[in-house]
């Protein structure tokens, strides 16, 4: 199993002023670490279910092009895009640029999008559910065409490109990977099965996913797609590890393992979250990649 850094707060001493260097300490730990993956959210406002909507946020890919920049090794990706804040032409062009300039590290993670407040907050359009799950499939369409030899046009329901000129192309081939984040059985994960190289569940316990990752191989079965090909990870929410019990995380991730997850991200709150990636790179790391 592998470890992955999320980024999902900003709220540090001497904010903003040492944001740029809390982050790339955090980066730089992460890299040099044996960390598989280093993301960020994709939201303008804090997420107000956790802290207040007021707290810090990065915008996503900008600060993505800030990573690449710090780094050398580990992967990079948003967890997950929202579909509704970005063109699809767009966001194909922004994701290549991000693999561009990382050589080869870009991964295009993306999802339904849900935040409400922000949406209207900074009046963005938000459609509902339905619209918003059509949206996600023809903006993974568009992605994959401009990722392509294809520069011709695209027409769906609700985009329509004239050319799907891309360049210069991404590195990674035959695309930056696709990772679709949330675990809706009838929607979500058939999307996986249709166009994507990883998930991001959204589970709790190993039956979950056991549950889940049933779901998705039969999908895959008919989509005609191979079940072990996608790269199956969650992100960690509980609160072992950050009570300092590195030893009773990597248990309950030995569990996970044995449900079929790959990889775990887990999120380094507090004052020095440089220092918790140093520690999980020695005491955890390791552990992980043996299971």
């Amino acid at each position: 199993m592998d470890l992955g850094i999320h980024v999902a707060s900003f709220t540090w001493p001497d904010s903003p002023h040492s944001t740029a260097q809390i982050l790339a300490d955090i980066a730089v730990a992460t890299d040099s670490g044996g960390f598989a993956s280093l993301s960020v959210m994709d939201h303008f406002f804090q997420m107000d279910q956790y802290f207040a909507a007021e707290e810090p946020m990065l915008e996503g890919y900008t600060t993505l092009g800030f990573l690449a920049a710090v780094t050398n090794n580990v992967r990079l990706r948003l967890l997950v895009t929202g579909v509704t804040y970005r063109h699809p032409g767009l966001l194909a062009k922004i994701v290549s640029t991000v693999d561009v300039l990382s050589k080869g590290r870009g991964e295009l993670g993306i999802g339904a999008a849900w935040y409400q407040r922000e949406h209207e907050g900074l009046g963005v359009p938000y459609p509902s559910t339905a619209e918003r799950f059509e949206r996600l499939e023809e903006t993974i369409q568009v992605c994959l065409q401009m990722w392509s030899d294809d520069n011709g046009p695209y027409s769906g329901k609700h985009y329509q490109l004239a050319e799907t000129l891309n360049q210069p192309q991404a590195i990674s081939k035959p695309h930056p990977p696709i990772m679709i984040g949330g675990s809706g059985e009838k929607k979500t994960l058939r999307l996986v099965a249709k166009y994507g190289n990883a998930c991001n569940l959204f589970v709790n316990t190993p039956d979950e996913a056991t549950h889940k990752l049933d779901i998705l191989r039969s999908h895959c079965e008919r989509e005609g797609t191979d079940f072990d090909s996608i790269r199956k990870t969650i992100l960690y929410t509980g609160m072992t590890l950050m009570g300092g019990d590195d030893a009773g995380f990597v248990e309950e991730m030995r569990a996970m393992a044995g449900a079929g997850i790959e990889e775990v991200q887990v999120m380094p709150y507090g004052p020095d979250p440089a220092g918790l990636v140093m520690r999980l790179g020695t005491s955890v790391v390791p552990v992980l990649a043996e299971l």
